[in-house]
């Protein structure tokens, strides 16, 4: 015999879960965005147009747009400077970053001297030191290569302890029962476990790589986005300006794309999992 609720709901119940956790589709996904953009857009025109805001205040899409077809040559000069920068920071941030992470998970004394000193150095702003990098080292690519390295290495060391801290213990125990080694246990549970967590903190890595790179160029060097927005700033060609920074965007979330695409070859379940 039927209950009341269940003769209330012709609907299946596992249907209905299903359709509430299935989540919107791709197709979905994509355009709720894409429309967002397009109306931000055409509303910040019409703003310039009518004259709500000064023109040479703030340009309009179209001029960003010719400024940054009209400059693209230029532009892409000084962004690979800014890309090399990059690369290079954060690869070594990252390998600071992981080699600090697993020096704080084997030693226990690492962790107490290490923790306070990873946090403290966060709390200065780059744009403090970024002056005395240039004093000590020039105008050149190291001073740049080593901002970005204390801007990048944090994100990685953090999510990395905090994914072995996370590590099933009793994972361990039965690795050590079966005769496992230390290294064993990092790299057939730690490790794999943590993987989650390392690329969230790469993902964020790689933005702070290109704004790091940025930030240095700001305060001084000889090509590289950070220095032609100096320039143009002191122009006040405010257009370039904007296709500089969306630039700056687009580099970004291209590096954060490359992130993601590693993530799906060093953790195929996962992939398989979202699908």
């Amino acid at each position: 015999m039927a209950t009341p609720a269940e003769t209330s709901n012709p609907t299946p119940t596992g249907t209905s879960r299903a359709n509430f956790s299935s989540g919107p589709s791709h197709a979905r996904r994509i355009a709720v965005p894409a429309i967002t953009v397009t109306v931000l857009l055409v509303v910040w025109e019409a703003v310039v147009r009518l004259g709500v805001v000064p023109n040479f205040l703030l340009p309009s899409p179209t001029q960003v747009v010719a400024a940054l077809v009209g400059d693209s040559s230029l532009l892409a000069g000084h962004a690979g400077t800014t890309l090399v920068e990059s690369a290079l920071g954060l690869v070594i941030g990252v390998a600071v970053g992981f080699v600090a992470a697993v020096l704080m998970d084997r030693f226990e004394t690492i962790y107490l001297a290490l923790d306070p000193l990873i946090t403290i150095s966060q709390t200065i702003p780059t744009v403090a030191i970024a002056p005395l990098l240039v004093l000590w080292f020039g105008y050149g690519l190291a001073p740049k290569v080593i901002l970005i390295v204390l801007t990048t290495f944090f994100p990685v060391a953090v999510s990395l302890v905090s994914g072995f801290k996370a590590t099933d213990p009793d994972m361990i125990d039965l690795m050590r029962t079966m005769g496992a080694s230390d290294l064993q246990i990092f790299t057939q549970v730690k490790l794999p476990g943590a993987l989650d967590q390392l690329f969230s903190g790469l993902r964020i890595s790689a933005t702070y790589a290109i704004v790091g790179a940025v930030i240095s160029e700001w305060l001084g060097g000889f090509s590289g986005l950070g220095v032609y927005m100096t320039r143009v700033r002191k122009s006040f060609a405010y257009d370039r300006m904007f296709a500089v920074i969306i630039l700056i965007s687009v580099l970004s979330l291209a590096l954060m794309y490359l992130v993601d695409l590693l993530q799906r070859v060093c953790m195929p379940w996962k992939q398989a999992e979202d699908e």
